[in-house]
């Protein structure tokens, strides 16, 4: 029997659900260190990103008005499939230059992360809701709620840690999400689709693009219908833009320009509370 040729990974992009190539036909050749290894990653383009953009929009209601319970549930899932797959992403971020202790703290770290926000997102709005003081005849209730369809930038020197960390604290929150994955260790975030597909988070909730940032931050950024965009990074004509862009229709602007995402710091119920609006319920007494 002939030797057997071994089967490599097609990288695809990851919208509504499904694992559709860039609809532009481009391809970046990502290489490891060594220059032995050569993977074609998805160049994702305008075009892809709006049809991100409509998936995310689709969604956003359903998942918005489902049960904080049910979330929770999910991201919980997502944890335990993220840990059924442990060996797939220790290749993966081995591949891109991590040694086995490292790779496999980050893995751990990712999971934590998600246990984490599945422990939160029945929780938060009770810490955060509040009863307001008013001399008038009438209940005055502040609770937040999730602000829509957030655009992120993910950190771009962390695989799967800080595209966990971005990810989870916004759909915990009922918000949908488009999202740009690292652009220098891309490999982890198509096969981390691949785990929220089979965790039953519902088509178009996460929606995953790969390809360059100075190509496509200007449309994550000016796009008319997003709610809130997340950058992370500290390159200030960046920051300068998104900030700049996100006037056009008052976008919540949240950045992270520390990129350490092993730190306690970017494990905060306070992250999810980043995506949410406030609003403010009046009720006569007595009705």
């Amino acid at each position: 029997m002939s030797q057997r040729i071994d089967i490599q990974k097609t990288y695809k992009l990851f919208i509504g659900g499904k694992f559709p190539r860039t609809e532009s036909g481009r391809y970046i050749k990502w290489m490891d260190k060594k220059e032995s290894m050569v993977v074609n990653i998805c160049r994702g383009s305008r075009k892809d990103f709006r049809n991100a953009m409509v998936s995310a929009r689709g969604a956003v209601s359903g998942w918005s008005t489902r049960t904080a319970y049910n979330r929770a549930q999910i991201l919980y899932r997502i944890g335990e499939m993220l840990e059924g797959r442990r060996e797939q992403f220790m290749a993966e971020l081995i591949l891109q230059g991590l040694t086995i202790k490292q790779a496999k703290n980050e893995i751990d770290q990712s999971i934590d992360r998600l246990i984490y926000y599945a422990g939160w997102a029945d929780k938060f709005q009770q810490v955060f809701s509040r009863v307001n003081p008013v001399s008038l005849p009438y209940f005055n209730f502040t609770i937040p709620e999730s602000t829509g369809v957030v655009a992120a930038i993910a950190p771009d020197d962390s695989s799967l840690l800080g595209l966990v960390s971005i990810i989870a604290p916004v759909i915990a929150g009922g918000n949908s999400i488009v999202i740009l994955a690292s652009e220098s260790f891309p490999l982890c975030s198509i096969s981390f689709a691949e785990v929220l597909q089979t965790s039953d988070v519902p088509g178009g909730v996460v929606n995953i693009l790969t390809g360059y940032r100075k190509e496509l931050l200007e449309h994550f950024s000016s796009h008319m219908d997003v709610n809130a965009i997340i950058y992370c990074g500290d390159n200030t004509d960046d920051q300068k833009l998104v900030e700049t862009n996100a006037a056009l229709n008052v976008k919540h602007v949240i950045l992270f320009p520390n990129q350490d995402w092993s730190k306690d710091q970017h494990e905060s119920p306070y992250h999810i509370l980043k995506c949410q609006e406030t609003k403010t319920t009046w009720h006569p007494i007595g009705v």
